[in-house]
């Protein structure tokens, strides 16, 4: 399969949210995408944007996206964080992933991020190996906390 990656485009938008329902499809969590389209365009090409994008295209068509953003840590300073590679079932096993997943690390290399951070479920076998083939570093000590909207919304401070 050709491809080609690129920065995300405000065109991309519609696609983009279409592969981001499709990972919630195969994380069984279809319901929980609450993200819209002007989310989207505001978020990546807002006045204050808080993500970047890259896309794997073909033509017109988009096969995967790599979602990424700053973060900080106390000990490392500016870090990198890739929120999620994302590649149409399809297109699978086709590189894109991969190439995806480089140029990511790519932009850490050239930023000089203190490291680069993701997450991964434990039931996904594939991508857990996926990222072993790059001699990633799976984590077993930290676990992650999250507050929803909704416990945010209710809570008494």
């Amino acid at each position: 399969m050709k491809f080609n990656l690129r920065k995300a485009e405000p065109r991309d938008i519609p696609q983009i949210l279409n592969l981001i329902k499709e990972l919630a499809e195969f994380e069984k969590a279809p319901d929980q995408v609450e993200i819209t389209e002007a989310n989207l365009f505001d978020d990546l090409f807002g006045e204050d944007f808080i993500i970047e994008c890259i896309v794997a295209e073909e033509g017109p068509k988009l096969w995967g996206i790599a979602v990424y953003y700053e973060k900080y840590s106390t000990w490392k300073g500016r870090c990198l964080f890739l929120e999620d590679i994302i590649v149409t079932k399809v297109a699978r096993g086709s590189g894109i992933g991969k190439a995806l997943f480089n140029s990511v690390a790519e932009i850490g290399k050239q930023r000089n991020y203190g490291r680069m951070e993701w997450q991964v479920l434990d039931w996904n076998t594939p991508a857990i190996e996926f990222y072993k083939g790059f001699n990633a570093f799976i984590d077993p000590e930290w676990l992650n906390c999250k507050f929803t909207r909704e416990q945010l919304q209710a809570m008494d401070l």
